[in-house]
């Protein structure tokens, strides 16, 4: 069995031609007029006020959450209270600390390069690192993704913070090998640092139409629950056992 690779995502040539088609021909649309959906940024690559969304009760000491993203976590074609980061604050009921320092067009070049000044800024008990789906679309290196993403986690780690991988996979346009490799990266990382990870972040998502934007690449504000939903059982024992070491720390003091 290939490992990494979604049974649903397998079957997408047959399965789903309609679908191939129109996100090909959408990327290549985008890409001859010098612009593809996923690479928009907003703002320098600094960390700011502007760029990262903090929702918190000041009163609280519970964990604090890092979303590392590009525009599946940005809340991209849809309203920011509609993105599943939004949605997971609201779920925390203010038990935690969200920070989410995602940009819609994010690689994990861009990533890593921004990714020391915000750690350092906010110090995360968490973090949820979701980048590597504008460099599949790309068509960049896996070696080098990869050596993006592995800078981050060792950065996190050192840091003292827990990591969730978020792993994405890619059109099968894009050829068996590469996505085996693309999508292999993220099971490497997770092994390599003992991490958890979630393999595909848009599972029962990504083949339905109806939960997809027009652009066949990003998903509707009606599956940004599904996204929850398949993040919350890996995060859900990473928040439980920092809020009681927060907690046996606060009693102690």
């Amino acid at each position: 069995m290939k490992r990494g690779i979604p049974v649903a995502w397998q079957k997408l040539a047959f399965q789903k031609r309609a679908w191939q088609k129109l996100a090909w021909r959408n990327l290549n649309r985008m890409v001859t007029g010098g612009v593809l959906a996923l690479i928009v940024t907003f703002g320098t690559s600094s960390l700011n006020a502007d760029q990262a969304s903090v929702h918190s009760d000041p009163a609280h000491q519970g964990p604090t959450l890092l979303v590392m993203g590009d525009s599946l976590s940005a809340a991209y074609g849809i309203e920011q209270e509609q993105g599943w980061v939004a949605l997971l604050e609201e779920r925390l009921e203010g038990q935690a600390t969200v920070v989410n320092a995602s940009i819609s067009g994010e690689t994990t070049s861009g990533g890593a390069q921004r990714f020391a000044d915000i750690i350092g800024q906010r110090q995360p008990d968490i973090v949820l690192l979701e980048l590597g789906g504008n460099d599949g679309l790309r068509g960049l290196a896996p070696n080098q993704m990869r050596a993006n993403l592995a800078r981050m986690i060792e950065q996190s780690q050192q840091a003292d913070a827990d990591v969730l991988l978020l792993g994405i996979d890619i059109p099968p346009n894009y050829g068996q090998a590469y996505r085996d490799a693309f999508t292999g990266v993220f099971h490497s990382l997770a092994d390599e640092y003992d991490i958890p990870l979630v393999p595909f972040l848009l599972e029962d998502i990504a083949l339905n139409n109806q939960l997809m934007q027009s652009d066949g690449i990003h998903p509707t504000a009606e599956a940004q629950p599904i996204i929850l939903e398949n993040v919350w059982p890996t995060l859900e024992p990473l928040l439980s056992e920092r809020a009681s070491e927060i907690a046996l720390q606060t009693s102690a003091q």
